[in-house]
């Protein structure tokens, strides 16, 4: 019998932080987190979990111990090339190993205990990555008559539309197949989409969208835009976070 006033218990989601680098004047890294990414996690029904760094597999299974899924985020930085098999190009931005080795381990870690994972913008990337894709790392010097897609207006309005495929999670998580409105905050893209994800979505110039795994079974999606920064702005970006929140609720059950 539950207690008067008791709501229902909110699955507890980890999400991966972005770390700062030392400066003079600010000598000791920060873990820093935009707020969005919480207030997503929160209004779709979940409890966020900050998850600090760690190069031990232990500390890492009792964090995943303890949540029901993973939100993998964003952020300024690229992922090392050598993690796809490639060496630096024109127009690779700074690197944070740091961050790419914990959310590799983590990430890996959870897809075997099939948790639901939802990678975003950089996560995304990782994400593709960690299945054995590869990434442009520069889409202005790498793809022929691309559109510019790190916009320069407000982040919460959207900068281009994107194809949502048919009978595609990504559809079910925003109502439905064909053109949705994106900001966009990113200059890789997916190349070589990894074995065992499909595209699900493409923007006009052709640079995928979203990535995930095609089976009911577990919830693996990874999109190139900040749907927490479009929950009011354009309402389907919610559903990607319920869908997620919903997923993650089902496990733990």
């Amino acid at each position: 019998m539950k207690p008067p006033h008791s709501h229902p218990r909110r699955p507890s989601i980890a999400i991966t932080p972005d770390v700062t680098t030392p400066t003079p004047e600010a000598p000791f890294p920060r873990y820093e987190l935009k707020s969005a990414y919480a207030e997503g996690v929160l209004r779709a029904g979940g409890l966020p979990f900050i998850l600090p760094y760690t190069d031990d597999r232990s500390v890492i299974d009792q964090y995943l111990d303890r949540v029901s899924g993973l939100l993998i985020t964003g952020g300024a930085f690229d992922i090392p090339p050598e993690a796809y098999g490639e060496s630096a190009k024109e127009g690779l931005g700074e690197l944070k190993p740091e961050r790419t080795h914990f959310e590799m381990a983590v990430l890996r870690a959870a897809l075997q205990r099939k948790l639901p994972v939802l990678g975003v913008c950089g996560g995304m990337q990782l994400l593709n990555v960690a299945f054995g894709g590869t990434l442009v790392q520069d889409i202005l010097t790498e793809i022929a008559g691309a559109k510019p897609h790190e916009q320069k207006h407000d982040r919460t309005q959207p900068q281009h539309p994107i194809e949502v495929k048919d009978h595609s999670v990504l559809a079910e998580c925003v109502g439905g197949k064909g053109q949705l409105m994106v900001n966009s905050t990113h200059h890789q893209a997916v190349k070589l989409v990894g074995p065992g994800l499909i595209a699900s979505a493409i923007s006009p110039d052709g640079v995928v969208e979203a990535v995930e795994m095609p089976t009911k079974e577990q919830f693996v999606l990874g999109v190139q835009w900040h749907p927490e920064l479009m929950l009011d702005t354009v309402p389907p970006n919610l559903g990607i976070y319920r869908t997620f929140v919903h997923r993650a609720r089902d496990r733990r059950h």
